[in-house]
């Protein structure tokens, strides 16, 4: 039996899917329970050093961080993590394993005494028993600074780095406030991070695809940074505020189209020296394994922010769609994480197959695609209750992937029986 309110009374009614129906159907059904949650994107700092012109935080539909605090003052770090250790203790018998994530804006805003303070409290907050990794997503500029390095090497913080590929692909989107671009500083970031610290503080670098950029020159860019895993992110957006290259409802595919040759290229090198994770989804996935991103899969979604004034927060992807999408009215100066378990946004991505569109629904891709990224659904009207807005480019993605592998694995059953 759940005894979890439905919402908390702060909460506002949905008007659009999904609302309160969807919470009520999983509450019937008694093979259903809310997971807890494993994965806190911490706000450390709610500003940024560059102007990157596709950001969904400072761009696109939600504009709430204008009246949000700059940084978490120390209290709200305090308050944050005296959540998560309620939490994981709460849920000890169903959590194992937590990453706490620290982001912005540009977490390294922070500096390096906010930084190593924060780290400090974080890690301590994890109850014994519970692994925890503690990750920082950045731009790069500020890694020059060895105080910060000194942090990240002392509090075992492993590091994320955002790179749109070559000097070219890097300044067209990148840039600073007055248009100059950003990628001299990235790299010089890059190369003191290699220089400084451990050479496996590195451990991601992430991409936002841009179809006009060459796909294998800007792979062999992220490949020749030296980290064991890169991501290449669809650029946000959805029915209403359409992504490049998407403007329109007809079957082209430009961002599959892209994507392909990197895999051929990546999946026909042996040995892999990367791990690139939306092709490896793709391939667990098609396996009949289990997912473990938020961009493809009905893997169990198990994620919640918290904002730079302590608010609790659904995925900041979701600022994209419309203002005020990610809010829930909870807090963690008030409010516990499982307030937020029953929250229709977050039952929506917990129940898998029962809340995809009808079309995703009746599709053969489905347990693979899982419906694409949640917040590139949206539609005014019907909410997220859509295919995603890359469906043709998922579908033609997958396949591609799913029979190449599909047929190497026929061919090593037939030489194994042979």
């Amino acid at each position: 039996m759940i005894h979890l309110p439905l919402l908390n009374a702060d909460v506002p009614a949905t008007a659009e899917w999904p609302d309160r129906s969807v919470v009520e159907a999983a509450l019937a059904d008694p093979a259903w329970h809310p997971l807890p949650f494993t994965h806190y994107i911490i706000k450390l700092h709610g500003r940024c050093n560059l102007a990157c012109d596709y950001c969904y935080m400072y761009e696109m539909a939600d504009q709430s961080w204008r009246g949000k605090p700059v940084a978490m003052t120390r209290a709200t770090v305090e308050a944050t993590a005296a959540r998560i250790t309620e939490h994981l203790e709460a849920h000890r018998d169903e959590v194992s394993e937590a990453v706490i994530s620290l982001h912005g804006g540009e977490a390294l805003l922070a500096g390096a005494e906010g930084l190593d303070y924060a780290a400090g409290v974080f890690r301590a907050a994890v109850p014994d028993g519970v692994s925890a990794q503690l990750t920082l997503t950045t731009n790069g500029v500020l890694l020059t600074d060895e105080r910060i390095l000194r942090v990240l090497e002392q509090h075992d913080i492993a590091v994320t780095l955002s790179l749109d590929g070559a000097r070219e692909a890097q300044d067209r989107h990148r840039k600073y406030a007055n248009g100059r671009g950003s990628y001299d500083a990235v790299m010089a970031g890059a190369a003191a991070l290699r220089a400084h610290t451990a050479p496996e503080r590195l451990r991601n670098v992430l991409c936002v695809i841009d179809v006009a950029n060459d796909p294998l020159e800007t792979y062999a860019e992220l490949a020749a940074l030296g980290a064991p895993q890169m991501d290449f992110l669809l650029p946000l957006g959805n029915w209403e505020q359409r992504p490049p290259g998407r403007e329109s409802d007809d079957d082209s595919t430009p961002y599959a189209d892209w994507l392909i040759p990197i895999f051929d290229l990546w999946y026909s090198t042996i040995p892999m020296t990367t791990s690139v994770r939306l092709f490896d989804g793709i391939i667990r996935l098609a396996l009949g394994g289990h997912g473990s991103s938020e961009t493809i899969g009905l893997g169990s979604f198990q994620s919640l922010d918290i904002d730079t004034d302590g608010s609790i927060e659904l995925v900041d992807a979701l600022k994209s769609t419309f203002q005020d999408a990610p809010a829930t009215g909870l807090d963690v100066f008030g409010n516990a994480f499982d307030d937020a378990r029953l929250h229709p946004g977050v039952v929506a991505r917990q129940r898998g197959v029962e809340t995809l569109s009808p079309t995703c629904q009746a599709c053969a891709l489905r347990e693979v695609c899982g419906g694409g990224e949640y917040s590139t659904r949206y539609r005014r009207g019907t909410g997220f209750l859509n295919p995603s807005v890359y469906c043709a480019d998922l579908s033609k993605l997958i396949s591609h992937v799913r029979d190449r592998v599909v047929a190497d694995v026929a061919a090593l059953a037939a030489a194994a029986g042979a």
